[in-house]
């Protein structure tokens, strides 16, 4: 699929968190748009996708020039007390075209020399792991919670198919790992997944965190259901894990894996 790339130039690049990210001073987005397009995504929803002709997927903002924009308001912004960011809240920080134009990486090299007091990286993409001589820098201060909703390949397909594949998102989590970096697995939202996904994710990281629709998508499921998913889970005979109860199934297997302090749900499972 060809994608729109726009070169833009803010005036800002922190906002203050808000909603479901108000545990955070920030949220910091280093593109606009994301080419991963995922069939659930709750920002097809928002103004940033519904007031653009093209569809949510196939275009992208590149924000150019934000390291030193970045730096000046984390100047002010500590000013006013602790600093706590959340990379991203409406795109992903390594999406493809961070491949060429590395403004995350900007960001980051940035954040490593201001030191925040916290900083949570979500990606679904293992890119992160380019960066891991950056993220080891920054300590305890960081950690990077990876999308990992299903570890069936053939779910995946069918609801994220512009999505990286689960083996390299467990490879970098591997890796991150393996770096000392502080991870999590964010099964957000819940996909159908198979008894022995839990394991496979006690090996990589040390705390799990459960999203759906109905917890996470900042309206209780109404963002979602005006998408139309529940059609692709009927379609594919999975209507029962269309359902709020439908997370429980992946919780209680995680006990199995993983003690019940390592596990936490939605906004919860995102805090500094």
């Amino acid at each position: 699929m060809k994608r729109q790339i726009i070169y833009k130039y803010p005036k800002t690049i922190l906002n203050k968190g808000t909603g479901y990210l108000s545990g955070y001073s920030h949220s910091l987005n280093p593109y606009t748009g994301c080419a991963f397009g995922c069939s659930y995504c709750y920002v097809r929803q928002m103004p940033v996708s519904l007031f653009r002709k093209e569809e949510w997927g196939t275009w992208v903002d590149v924000k150019m020039e934000t390291a030193n924009l970045l730096y000046k308001e984390l100047q002010k912004a500590k000013t006013k007390g602790k600093v706590t960011i959340f990379m991203s809240s409406s795109t992903d920080p390594y999406q493809p075209v961070e491949y060429q134009e590395k403004v995350t990486r900007s960001l980051l090299e940035t954040l490593v020399d201001f030191h925040p007091d916290f900083l949570l990286v979500q990606t679904r993409s293992p890119l992160v792991s380019r960066d891991i001589d950056l993220l080891t820098r920054m300590g305890d201060k960081v950690r990077v919670s990876m999308t990992i909703e299903t570890d069936l390949e053939s779910i995946r397909k069918h609801f994220t198919p512009g999505a990286p594949p689960i083996a390299a998102r467990l490879k970098a989590l591997r890796l991150l790992k393996d770096a000392g970096i502080p991870t999590q697995a964010a099964i957000a939202p819940v996909l159908p997944s198979s008894e022995a996904f839990p394991h496979q994710l006690a090996e990589l990281v040390d705390r799990v965190c459960v999203d759906d629709y109905f917890m996470g998508d900042g309206s209780g499921g109404k963002r979602t259901k005006r998408m139309g998913i529940y059609n692709l889970y009927e379609s594919l005979g999975l209507a029962e894990w269309y359902h709020p109860s439908a997370y429980q199934i992946v919780y209680d297997r995680l006990k199995n894996a993983f003690s019940e302090n390592q596990i936490y749900l939605s906004q919860q499972g995102f805090e500094p």
